[in-house]
């Protein structure tokens, strides 16, 4: 098209001409006939091709299978016609901890065993405030009945109290099962899943997985359950009380969990107050510090959170 054209378009627009119908176009009855059997009990669930060539083979035209899209379009009756299943929508977790024993995210990860196939089972729950692993357990399946121990024992050793505590996962057989659910209801625990296939909704637990098995000295294969077993415990006892975690400003999850944390920052400052006092020149940003862990942990934070401001303890 040439600029002038578009130019001339623009400052004198015309509107458009009506279509003129066709003289063998079908009468309006004759729409609502075939819009009636598009829509009928028989043919509800059918595209139009399928119906037209079901009334082909039976001796019945009424017409083209075009026809009969044009006529379910002037009514915004395109759509998906087949009676299938539809996947539910599923919200996406919104958690929130602000101390030990808050927020729990559990899994279970499979270990493999001395023979092709054979995998130990690895239960682990772990605490989403401190990192500090509350439990593990290893079995030789996965079942609901050692899920609702493993919890309940877990409870107890922590001495979880009514209405405390939120356990998250994702949506494993063990997780979703009923004894499990009865379980949480009876000690007035929140449950709350994961979406389907996204791993980003129980990060915690994955990520600590992932630590477990990159860690080094992790075997390819594990001679039996009892060797699982002590190479899990050495694991965990160095996870929890000799790792420095990252994500809690490289405190240990033991220091965390049980209150020690503002005691270990006050002694690292102790120790940055000696060195910049020895050599001051070598800190050209001033006194070093160290921060406590973050308070707030989230899964899946908000992008828009209301921040309260912290009201003096004396304030009435």
């Amino acid at each position: 098209m040439p600029r002038s054209s578009l130019y001339h378009a623009r400052q004198f627009p015309k509107a458009p001409r009506p279509r003129p119908t066709p003289a063998h176009a079908l009468s309006e009855s004759e729409r609502h006939a075939v819009r009636d059997l598009l829509n009928s009990e028989r043919f509800q669930d059918l595209a139009p091709r399928q119906v037209w060539a079901t009334l082909l083979d039976e001796g019945i035209y009424h017409c083209s299978w075009r026809t009969m899209y044009r006529v379910l379009h002037e009514h915004q009756e395109v759509r998906e016609r087949r009676n299938q299943r539809r996947h539910p929508n599923y919200s996406k977790p919104e958690l929130l901890a602000t101390r030990p024993n808050e927020l729990w995210s559990w899994g279970i990860a499979r270990m493999r065993g001395p023979r092709k196939w054979q995998h130990f089972y690895l239960y682990v729950i772990l605490d989403v405030y401190s990192r500090y692993v509350v439990g593990w357990m290893i079995a030789d399946y996965e079942s609901a009945a050692l899920a609702e121990r493993f919890i309940e024992e877990t409870c107890i050793k922590q001495r979880i109290a009514p209405e405390q505590l939120t356990l998250h996962a994702d949506r494993g057989a063990a997780m979703c099962s009923t004894p499990v659910m009865l379980l949480l209801k009876e000690w007035g625990i929140l449950k709350t899943h994961s979406r389907p296939y996204t791993a980003t909704d129980n990060p915690y637990s994955e990520a600590h997985f992932k630590t477990m098995k990159y860690r080094p000295g992790y075997p390819d294969r594990f001679a039996s359950i009892e060797a699982a077993r002590q190479w899990a415990r050495a694991f965990f006892q160095w996870y929890n009380r000799v790792h420095y975690h990252v994500g809690l400003n490289l405190m240990t999850p033991a220091s965390v969990h049980y209150g020690h944390a503002r005691t270990v920052v006050e002694q690292r400052n102790r120790v940055l107050q000696l060195a910049y006092a020895a050599h001051p020149e070598r800190f050209p940003e001033g006194l070093p510090t160290t921060s406590e862990p973050p308070r707030q942990v989230w899964i899946n934070k908000p992008i828009q959170v209301l921040q309260v401001p912290e009201q003096p303890i004396n304030a009435r």
